[in-house]
């Protein structure tokens, strides 16, 4: 047995380093369960639009606009949660060896930390819009610092998304330059 290969004390840390990595499996289960609560709500805001429209109650069309907002903003939490559990089962736990297969996502060939940390930050300025959106169709009924601060937060998400852009494009082209270096 060579040294390189030996059962060192060294290589036995490394090892049980690298498995440590499975630790954070339950934690992509768990938002498997998040997943199914959101769509758990999803379908009881559902009903509620359906027996609100056709009931004997008639809602009016900022209501059914403010539930339908609702139902977007649910599934695009959905697509968040789905971006995570699978890009980043993918990024830090292990690949899932989905090559070859129909319903691969087209993003996830691609993924990196970096690539999943940009479609987050994206997919959270999108949920925000939505957010943003309900408040302004129900302007009426909310006070008006509340409606400044919304609008302050998501500028902070968009300023917070563009610089994690400029930040892993300046990071991608400096990892070029030094491959090309060398």
């Amino acid at each position: 047995m060579s040294l390189n290969t030996a059962a060192t004390p060294a290589r036995f840390l490394q090892s049980f380093i690298f498995a440590s990595r499975w630790i954070q499996a339950p934690l992509y289960v768990g938002l498997i369960v998040a997943q199914l609560v959101y769509v758990w709500l999803f379908m009881v805001e559902l009903s509620h639009l359906v027996s609100g429209a056709f009931g004997p109650h008639k809602m009016t069309e900022a209501d059914i606009m403010l539930i339908v907002l609702g139902l977007i903003d649910v599934v695009m939490i959905a697509n968040l949660l789905i971006m995570v559990i699978v890009g980043g089962y993918e990024t830090f736990v292990s690949r899932l060896e989905l090559e070859d297969h129909p319903d691969q996502p087209e993003w996830l060939s691609h993924v990196n930390a970096g690539v999943l940390k940009i479609k987050l930050s994206t997919a959270i300025i999108g949920i925000s819009s939505i957010h943003l959106l309900k408040s302004f169709i129900n302007a009426g009924n909310l006070p008006e610092h509340t409606l400044y601060w919304q609008v302050a937060i998501h500028l902070v998400f968009i300023v917070s998304a563009v610089a994690m852009a400029l930040v892993d494009k300046i990071m991608t082209q400096t990892l070029i330059l030094q491959h090309n270096n060398h």
